[in-house]
């Protein structure tokens, strides 16, 4: 039995966004989700997350296949090599999302909602689990019959957003490295957004319905998305689809305890590649910064292999130093 609870061969799976260049904190964890299947003899999936269409950039995905192969990087399946679960890009599987849509509809777990982000922040209530996260009350609940209904009071330019109608109670999981984790699904999430898409092509229903189609059996990703895995194992639960393990990591962070911003140094792996640093620099830090090495190693991914597992990882966030700047010449 592995330590994600899984006693055959896990599946995992690697998906970036290509809204920009992969920087040093993508790269520690698609490390972290990379070896935790290569280090049991699992199958590893690549995907593109393409569907925040204003963000996506021309030419980004070609270079984020190009970053992970350079830091030594693999998968199984994926754009590139192809499988039998493919197509791997997700603006080319709108007709499944389509398909779970109409099935959460049909069965009255969804709803067109016209509430804009301005009027959802005036109708919070208290705090949350996560600042983050917007708890939407159900405003628009019972209001209109159909989506095109909702669309037709919609200032030009917008469109409603497909709500699911989130079922009061406490929801738990148990994470890889958190332990379990608990939300109150109606104070803490409330009626979280789906998609802004009539067909339902947006993050949170096509990274559950993709998972599933793909056998994903085990989600490694930033802890930033620690309590929004309540919506994403409530819509498996609605959709009858298996719940996948989930292994929430800490994020790379600048010493004020923020995330990575333009002010912190150009961290972009492509940008370290041009300025003459090594993958096994970058692999050695990223290592170091979960604890598997010493700062200052160099080494490549398959050199972990077999040697470090994951559930001993550092659990503190990785702090981008003036010292490891230095080291790095950014």
């Amino acid at each position: 039995m592995s330590v994600f609870g899984f006693s055959h061969a896990p599946v995992g799976r690697l998906a970036p966004s290509p809204t920009g260049a992969l920087h040093l904190g993508n790269a520690r964890t698609f490390l972290i989700a990379w070896l935790s299947i290569r280090s049991r003899g699992g199958r590893l999936i690549l995907r593109i997350e393409d569907l925040e269409h204003p963000r996506v950039k021309p030419g980004a995905a070609g270079q984020v296949l190009e970053d992970l192969r350079w830091l030594g990087l693999d998968w199984d399946e994926g754009p590139d090599i192809g499988g039998d679960r493919g197509p791997y890009v997700q603006s080319e599987r709108l007709e499944i999302y389509e398909r779970a849509i109409r099935r959460l509809s049909e069965a009255g777990r969804i709803y067109p909602c016209v509430c804009s982000r301005k009027e959802t922040e005036n109708l919070q209530r208290a705090p949350h689990a996560d600042e983050h996260i917007l708890v939407y009350p159900g405003t628009c609940r019972g209001r209109f019959a159909s989506w095109e209904d909702a669309q037709k009071v919609m200032p030009e330019g917008r469109i409603p957003v497909w709500r699911y109608k989130t079922e009061p109670g406490v929801s738990e999981f148990d994470d890889a490295l958190n332990g379990t984790v608990r939300a109150d699904m109606e104070n803490d999430i409330g009626d979280f957004a789906l998609a802004r898409d009539r067909r339902g092509a947006g993050y949170t229903l096509a990274c559950v319905v993709d998972d599933a189609a793909m056998g994903v059996t085990e989600v490694v990703r930033g802890d930033d998305l620690l309590v929004a895995t309540h919506s994403h194992i409530a819509l498996q639960r609605a959709l009858n689809l298996p719940v996948p393990a989930y292994m929430h990591v800490p994020l790379v962070v600048s010493p004020d305890g923020r995330r990575l911003a333009k002010r912190h140094g150009d961290t972009r792996l492509s940008s370290l590649r041009e300025s003459g640093v090594s993958p096994e620099r970058v692999t050695g830090l990223l290592a170091w910064w979960c604890g598997f090495a010493s700062f200052g190693d160099e080494m490549m991914p398959y050199d972990l292999v077999g040697r470090v597992s994951v559930m001993n990882m550092n659990r503190n966030a990785a702090v981008l130093t003036d010292e490891i700047k230095k080291w790095l010449g950014i």
